[in-house]
């Protein structure tokens, strides 16, 4: 809990502390904000009651509590800045010796004379702006835990498809005898409404294949965690780790807490932070799951730097084999952006004439790139 402080609470200053929480990347939802608003009502207006009031009904898990704590000690112990705004600044002549240009052996100022200096406008962009283009290995603790706030909140749904299931419309479509002759029973057996269906669609699964190799280390935490995200959301989503083995995370991965969530997934996999065997992970794949219906029109997500320890040949064959069941394979390497970066390492060479989508994977807005890209139909 941060340090006691005098507080002057009013309504302008409660909402400015929400929108304060929305920008530092904590999502606070309009019930949140009105079951918090209605406890200060009933507390008194000292810190404690303030901070406590705040914690516990605008935080969600324990990953948002730090960054709730650092958004209200600034906010509450010193005047709120936003962290998006226009700034004048007036400028001033500093001399050498830190005088402000009024010293002995300057000119006298003649305000008559003298215009009054232009205003110096310059942009600040919040924390959050700033974070989305941030390459996950170069992120701080603080920084890690408004990031995962964020991605939270992504969601991973596939392009959609014809279903076997059909729906109801009123034009077009094929006629449904079984609810025209039931419905033909209430007007004495004469159809006088003809009932139509037509073929209904929904998203794609998704399999999402993460490498959780020592080489991947720097990423392998923050892609689980949208990995947690994709699958706790509810959607068709599949997630595998890749190491010297394959090893499935969808049960671990659907509780709703991602603390939880990526303890368990830890503890599920032996080999976290060893090599990479792509090519026999990915026959693995294949053999048990993928070509016996997972991957059969589904969008396979591979989350890796490419680097295998095995032999290229052996990734190249499950490779072509998975593009041959797969609707669409999506390869995501966050070395990818790095500067002058050429797919030479021999995994990635061998797998790339089998991957659809080549793109990055460093940043929110990669991540964010890939959604939208997994979400759109594949044009060949």
């Amino acid at each position: 809990m941060p340090a006691r402080a005098e507080t002057s609470v009013d309504e302008r200053s409660v909402a400015g502390f929400l929108d304060a929480l929305r920008v530092a990347g904590l999502p606070v939802a309009v019930g949140s904000a009105i079951l918090h608003a209605e406890a200060l009502t009933l507390l008194e207006a000292d810190p404690d009651s303030l901070y406590w009031a705040g914690r516990i009904t605008l935080t969600r898990s324990p990953a948002e509590i730090d960054l709730f704590d650092t958004v209200f000690a600034r906010w509450w112990t010193a005047p709120a800045v936003a962290t998006t705004e226009l700034v004048t600044e007036q400028q001033r002549v500093i001399g050498v010796d830190g005088s402000d240009g009024d010293g002995p052996d300057d000119p006298p100022a003649d305000a008559d004379s003298q215009e009054a200096p232009e205003p110096d406008w310059s942009l600040r962009f919040s924390a959050v702006e700033t974070l989305r283009s941030r390459d996950f290995a170069d992120l701080d603790d603080l920084e890690r835990t408004q990031l995962a706030s964020l991605l939270a909140d992504l969601r991973l749904l596939g392009s959609l498809r014809r279903s076997r299931r059909r729906r109801r419309v009123h034009h077009g479509g094929r006629p449904d005898l079984r609810r025209t002759v039931r419905a033909s029973m209430r007007t004495g057996g004469e159809p006088l409404r003809r009932a139509m269906t037509a073929p209904s669609r929904r998203p794609r699964r998704v399999v999402l294949l993460a490498d959780i190799s020592g080489s991947m280390e720097l990423y392998s935490r923050v892609l689980m965690q949208f990995a947690h995200a994709a699958v706790a959301s509810g959607a068709d989503v599949e997630t595998f780790a890749i190491g010297t083995r394959l090893t499935r995370l969808t049960r671990e991965l659907t509780t709703h807490d991602p603390d939880r969530a990526l303890a368990r997934a830890a503890a599920a996999v032996p080999d976290w932070s060893g090599g990479t065997r792509l090519g026999a992970a990915l026959g693995r794949f294949n053999d048990d799951w993928g070509v016996r219906g997972m991957a059969r029109g589904a969008i396979v997500v591979i989350l890796s730097d490419g680097w295998d320890r095995g032999e290229p040949s052996e990734l190249a064959e499950q490779m072509q084999r998975l593009s041959r069941v797969a609707h669409r394979i999506v390869w995501v390497n966050p070395l990818r952006a790095s500067t002058g970066y050429e797919p030479t390492a021999r995994g990635m060479a061998a797998a790339l004439p089998f991957v659809d989508d080549f793109i990055d994977g460093h940043s929110l807005d990669s991540l964010e790139h890939l959604a939208r890209l997994v979400s759109t139909e594949l044009i060949r």
